[in-house]
């Protein structure tokens, strides 16, 4: 089922890390780090793979890789219109699921949070008294009927064109009203001044990043999209150690994990995977494949934590 056996992890952190300088080169034979030469640039002996501006993949020496600027940051109406030609999607394999609370540790760095509000949720759940128990990650499913849109009274929560669903904090009166719209309880209410460093406390705010979030306002899970535009993937998918989260668009039909890259709609059908409250109509963009033939045995560590019965 894999659609490419190369690291999709690799091309994704040499790209956002670092940038290749090629100018000046007389021919595609020269060698692009003649000119660092007087550099006295070492190699390293570390290769990465990148993708080359002709669709080859190259590799090429860690020492000679130069760190990309930041992008400068979009308008607020960019950030509400979402990138063109996408359509975001995430799938969830429950059977990698171990509950090592990874994805929960970055996105909550991430985005600036603190434990009591995490956007990602896992929850133990078992089918029934005989079956056996299993974790699920529940993040927002980014609706493509988003209940949540469209009880907002203000248009603080919107969905772009790319399918992700965002929360405009600037906009956001608290009056919760999307809270008691959302079926999947993923929204959190940010009842306390959180304490922010300083340098991220006085960043202004963008809906990109969802940071730095407000007293007052209502935050979720926003699919990181300041990753996506730069060509990442969402901090809980890079984060989680064992492959649980794939993340892609749905256009191309691929997603990955990093690490392994999935024909997104065989991925789906031949794994019987499924979306939550399918029968609500509200058409989420997270999908989940069963927790069959699982890597890992069931272990809960957290005493007062109960299992729920799905």
């Amino acid at each position: 089922m894999k659609t490419n056996d190369t690291s999709r992890r690799d091309f994704i952190a040499a790209g956002l890390l670092a940038g290749l300088t090629v100018a000046g080169c007389k021919s595609s034979k020269s060698n692009p780090f003649d000119s660092l030469a007087d550099n006295q640039v070492k190699p390293s002996g570390e290769m990465v793979k990148l993708l080359g501006v002709n669709g080859e993949v190259i590799e090429v020496d860690k020492a000679f890789l130069k760190p990309v600027p930041d992008l400068p940051p979009i308008s607020n109406e960019m950030a509400r219109r979402g990138i063109a030609g996408k359509k975001f999607v995430m799938v969830i394999d429950l059977s990698r699921c171990k509950s090592v609370k990874a994805c929960q540790t970055a996105c909550n760095h991430a985005h600036q949070i603190h434990g009591g509000q995490n956007w990602i949720k896992i929850y133990p759940l078992q089918e029934a008294e005989h079956t056996a128990p299993y974790w699920q990650p529940t993040t927002c499913m980014h609706c493509d009927e988003p209940p949540c849109v469209k009880v907002c009274p203000v248009d603080a929560t919107f969905k772009r064109q790319d399918g992700i669903v965002l929360i405009d904090s600037d906009r956001c009166i608290g009056c919760r009203f999307c809270m008691a719209a959302c079926p999947y309880s993923t929204r959190v209410f940010n009842w306390e001044e959180l304490e922010l460093p300083k340098e991220v406390a006085e960043k202004p705010y963008s809906c990109e990043t969802s940071v730095p979030q407000k007293k007052g306002t209502v935050g979720k899970c926003d699919f990181c999209p300041d990753m996506v535009r730069k060509g990442g993937l969402p901090h809980c998918v890079s984060a989680c150690p064992n492959g649980v989260f794939m993340f892609g668009d749905m256009l191309e039909d691929t997603v990955t994990n990093g690490a392994e890259t999935f024909r997104f709609s065989d991925l789906v059908k031949d794994k019987a995977g499924y979306r939550l409250m399918e029968d609500l109509g509200t058409k989420p963009s997270v999908y989940y494949l069963p927790p069959v033939n699982r890597n890992f045995p069931f272990e809960n560590k957290e005493p007062q934590t109960e299992t729920k019965k799905s």
